[in-house]
């Protein structure tokens, strides 16, 4: 059996890399050949920054730089074309790149063979990001390892991974050599020395000064004692910080008078030596500072030597020094630690029964052993297929769809309107407010009380309507922006904002919960109307259109109304006859923002008119935009940092929310007049993009504040949730509530 192995790897100097190997040669020597290149193909991941290329071993078969994101794309080609079987990749967050380690969503999703992980951080207060990291991972692995029973819990309770799908492995330790203590410590010229030890790659957290307060206590009753700190700093310490933390370990080892019994060792020692360094030693102390450490492959490494452990109480620490296998002191109390030093020290019997227990746990987790548990448990799901309901054809899943409410876009609203911004979940109202949040805001509002009688919808809408006649100007347009204390900020808005207001107000007349509301609405709109004809841009038109739409919807007589959309339409078509051609089937010479709004307005006008020329171009356009953008079996919209310029090369990022909402509509729209379910498909999958269906494979629905994200970065989502992508997203989850009115068959 082939495995691909995705992680660090020596000779790069990593905890990570470590294990990978010791995982490699631990599940190779379960099998006959005992040959490491002939069952793994090692992907491994290389430092930021400096890029730099180590001398890896054979087994190496692709690597990847940590911050270049088509790397991770290709590796996941490299895995599907190579004989791997299945793929286990160790994760950290810190190894991958984009903002926690997003960069390998994308990758594990393209991936074609089984996969485990194996998760050596579970946060228990994660971020939003890390939270969805995890839980996509979660999705996607068919099996996930974790090294403790607390890891277990924290899956389950914070991230809702299912139980059926974890897996307790205990982090391996070497099958180490049969030495003798007292030789070793001979080797070494310790053997007149009670020696204390801690190892690993040095950094504040792991409060090394807790121990150097402790010594003074201790060496007064033991003063040939000597502690070892055997380790380099970490580079990433080191590239920010320097050795600031070793000086100031020094500057104590100085004021306590310790330099006889505290000593140094700079460096990344390699498993023999390590090994003997851990069976000389009398006492191993792993001092950290806090709780949140749910692995410790340093802890288990002295186990599995058979070391006397002390430990403060971190995760790991409780579970694996339990049952007498060590002792535990409390976080920063050196005082404790010097009494339990001097205790042990004191009465040898007690440092031999600590030693004994610890090593006969330790053979139970030696390397060759954890190695048979992950190949039984890779062999486990390959040697089966899984089953596939013949015939079965999903359409909607209405199981994902998450519970509808409207708690971020009343945050978000004052007396005045919605507020444009927010930081993360909390308004910023140093931005103020603006016409577009407060149209679509309304649109938002009366779609919501239309399908489900939504009491705070209905007390939102008067609220929006006020907002925008307050800003209507004299000649029919309306000014834009407003500051929070209510200045006006401009004189004459957009044409894209003056559109949006005309759609909410055409659906407020259509679709009006009471008479009030609907007479103020056409007062609104009939003083806008002299404004139509100066409009210039596409999509201000296609706003225009779709408003217009629902207006005629209720006043079909109005011959005049409909010549004003005739025209608007007319020009939509002129610039599509003007700039396609059989590859480039468009209205511009690129694809830019709120691309789908454009066919989205021909599919309503149609739905008035019955003209059969504009329904040709929006079927055209409408197919041409969804081979753009849906061709990865998912929806990945242009992304505004670039656009898609014809002849050239399309951006992917940044990605906006209000484009995933104008598609999902055009979907919908599309099939209300052809009547072919495939759009139906295409408007549940565009939908998805806001549940993580998208490049990235990132959630942007926030289902804590029930706001949205404002947009799909390079990097990871941007976590600011202002009014438009959370109406955005709202909007889009309503359409979708609407098409489960028809009659389809879904699966529940």
């Amino acid at each position: 059996m082939k495995i691909a192995y995705v992680g660090t790897y020596p000779p790069r100097q990593c905890g990570i890399g470590t294990f990978t190997n010791n995982l490699i040669k631990a599940v190779v020597a379960n099998t006959k050949d005992k040959e490491v290149n002939s069952h793994a193909n090692v992907i491994a991941l290389n430092n930021p920054g400096a890029e730099q290329e180590y001398d890896y071993p054979e087994e190496v078969k692709f690597t990847i730089r940590q911050e270049h994101q088509r790397d991770y794309i290709n590796a996941a080609k490299y895995i599907n074309l190579s004989d791997s079987q299945a793929c286990i990749l160790n994760h950290e967050f810190g190894i991958f790149g984009g903002g926690d380690g997003v960069y390998i969503l994308p990758m594990l999703h393209r991936l074609k063979v089984p996969l485990i992980v194996t998760f050596h951080t579970i946060l228990r207060e994660p971020t939003f990001v890390q939270k969805n990291i995890v839980q996509e991972i979660g999705n996607i692995a068919r099996k996930i390892v974790v090294m403790s029973h607390k890891a277990v819990d924290f899956l389950k309770n914070v991230y809702q991974i299912p139980e059926e799908k974890i897996t307790l492995i205990e982090h391996g330790v070497p099958d180490y050599p049969d030495l003798k203590h007292e030789e070793v410590k001979k080797k070494y010229n310790f053997d007149d020395r009670k020696v204390l030890l801690t190892f690993g790659l040095l950094s504040r957290n792991k409060g090394i000064e807790t121990v150097l307060d402790a010594l003074p206590k201790v060496v007064k009753k033991h003063p040939r004692l000597l502690y070892i700190v055997l380790g380099k700093t970490h580079p990433a310490i080191l590239k920010h910080s320097g050795e600031e933390y070793r000086d100031y370990l020094n500057l104590l080892i100085k004021k306590y008078e310790l330099e006889n019994n505290v000593y140094f060792l700079k460096d990344f020692v390699n498993e023999k030596v390590l090994f003997e360094y851990l069976t000389a030693c009398d006492i191993y102390i792993t001092p950290y500072l806090n709780e949140a450490q749910i692995t410790s492959g340093t802890l288990s490494y002295a186990i599995g030597a058979g070391a006397a452990v002390l430990s403060t109480p971190y995760w790991h620490a409780e579970e694996l020094l339990d049952k007498g296998r060590g002792r535990l002191f409390n976080f920063n109390d050196s005082d404790q630690l010097a009494d339990i030093l001097n205790d042990i020290l004191d009465n040898p019997s007690k440092l031999n029964k600590l030693r004994s227990k610890a090593y006969e746990y330790g053979k139970k987790i030696r390397w060759p052993i954890i190695g048979k548990e992950y190949l039984n448990l890779v062999k486990s799901f390959t040697d089966t297929k899984p089953s596939v309901e013949p015939g079965k054809k999903l359409i909607i899943n209405t199981s994902v769809i998450p519970t509808f409410k409207l708690d971020h876009i009343k945050r978000l609203t004052d007396d005045t309107g919605i507020v444009q911004h927010a930081t993360y979940g909390i308004p910023n109202l140093k931005e103020g407010y603006c016409l577009d949040d407060n149209s679509r805001a309304l649109l938002m509002v009366l779609i919501s009380y239309r399908q489900n009688k939504n009491p705070d919808a209905f007390n939102l809408i008067p609220i929006y309507l006020s907002y925008i006649h307050y800003m209507q100007n004299n000649d029919g347009s309306f000014k834009n922006f407003l500051s929070f204390s209510r200045q006006f900020l401009d004189e004459t808005g957009s044409e894209d904002s003056f559109g949006r207001t005309i759609w909410a107000l055409g659906y407020l007349i259509y679709r009006a919960p009471n008479v009030s509301y609907s007479e103020f609405g056409r007062e609104i709109f009939a003083k806008s109307i002299n404004y139509f004809d100066k409009l210039n841009h596409l999509r201000g038109m296609a706003n225009t259109i779709i408003g217009i739409s629902y207006y005629l919807k209720t006043n079909p007589e109005d011959e005049e109304m409909i010549k004003r959309m005739e025209g608007m339409t007319k020009k939509l078509a002129e610039a599509y006859k003007k700039t396609a051609d059989k590859d480039w089937q468009w209205f511009e010479e690129k694809l830019t923002y709120d691309n789908a709004i454009l066919p989205l307005s021909l599919f309503h006008a149609v739905e008035i008119t019955n003209n059969e020329h504009l329904k040709d171009i929006a079927i055209k356009t409408t197919k041409f935009l969804e081979d753009v953008t849906m061709d990865k079996g998912y929806l990945s919209i242009i992304g505004s940092n670039g656009w898609y310029h014809k002849g050239g090369e399309r951006a992917i990022f940044d990605q906006q929310a209000i484009d995933i909402m104008a598609t999902v509509r055009l979907f919908f729209q599309a099939y209300k007049i052809t009547k072919d379910t495939g759009y139906i498909e295409k408007m549940f999958l565009a939908y998805l993009w806001f549940l993580g269906e998208n490049e990235l494979r990132m959630r942007l629905f926030d289902h804590e504040t029930f706001g949205c994200c404002d947009g799909l970065q390079s990097s990871g989502v941007n976590r600011n949730q202002g009014a438009e992508s959370s109406l955005a997203y709202l909007i889009s989850h309503l359409t979708v509530l609407r098409s489960l009115e028809f009659e389809f068959e879904y699966q529940k």
